[in-house]
């Protein structure tokens, strides 16, 4: 069966009109972003790709025969390295784990218990495990999370090779920004050497560099080398964003569909 929903995002609803199709046991998208540094070339909001990409997928869930809308995204994720950054927004972890467990249990009270979560945030990630696990212990309801940057370099990477590419700031980012937020890209050099602490280069997030060896350290990424972000601005485009778009919406659509037949 096609569920030709109209609306599809709940923020466009009203609450007799989603009440109306809870029968259906809908799958509720639950989008999850950052407000954070992505180079001097892309805007800090991811969040509203991960809106935007959430909105489709609702669209081609239901189009496909599961019933799905997409609930509003948090725009804020876990802070980590981006606190250098001018103008970026986040929450301590302790607060985002406190604020997604308030967002499953409202949508768990009304016995939406199909819910798939749309990460846009790598900061995210040890977070939303803990707070899923709790919930499958307390519930018994499993709540996947798809990582969508994660997954979106997995596609890109069959469509381009170079893994030089990719990387905070660089792809997948990029070309999905070239296709869907165009307005928001601008051209921009980033130094591509990083910064140094305790007489050491820094390596990658939090990384150092002794004798070849990784060691953890307090860098962030104001400090971190952006090598990818300069490989990726020559090399990114809008088509590619929009064909990695449309594969990324395909693939989770299926899996909506997977995740609703196999969800109790």
């Amino acid at each position: 069966m096609t569920y030709a929903i109209r609306p599809i995002r709940l923020q466009d609803m009203a609450t007799p009109e989603f009440a109306a199709v809870l029968a259906l046991r809908p799958v509720i998208l639950l989008p999850l972003g950052s407000h954070e540094d992505h180079g001097p070339h892309q805007p800090m909001g991811d969040f509203i790709l991960s809106d935007m990409l959430a909105e489709r997928i609702a669209r081609r869930a239901s189009e496909q025969g599961t019933a799905c809308f997409a609930a509003p995204g948090l725009p804020f994720g876990v802070a980590d390295y981006f606190g250098s950054s001018p103008g970026g927004l986040a929450l301590a972890p302790e607060t985002f784990r406190r604020v997604l467990t308030d967002l499953l249990d409202g949508l768990l009270r009304h016995g939406l218990t199909r819910i798939v979560i749309l990460n846009a945030h790598g900061g995210n990630v040890p977070v939303i495990h803990e707070v899923t696990l709790a919930l499958r212990k307390r519930e018994r309801v499993v709540v996947p999370s798809f990582y969508l940057w994660k997954i979106a370099r997995q596609l890109m990477e069959r469509r381009v090779q170079g893994a030089a590419r990719f990387g905070h700031g660089a792809e997948p980012l990029l070309s999905l920004n070239m296709a869907l937020r165009q307005d928001c890209v601008r051209p921009g050099a980033a130094t591509a050497e990083g910064g140094a602490l305790l007489g050491l280069k820094v390596k990658d997030f939090g990384v150092l560099d002794f004798e070849g060896l990784s060691v953890e350290a307090p860098v962030e990424f104001d400090a971190v080398p952006k090598a990818a972000v300069e490989v990726a601005w020559t090399a990114g485009s809008a088509e590619l964003g929009a064909a990695v778009a449309d594969d990324l919406v395909e693939a989770a659509a299926r899996f909506v569909s997977h995740a609703a037949a196999h969800i109790g």
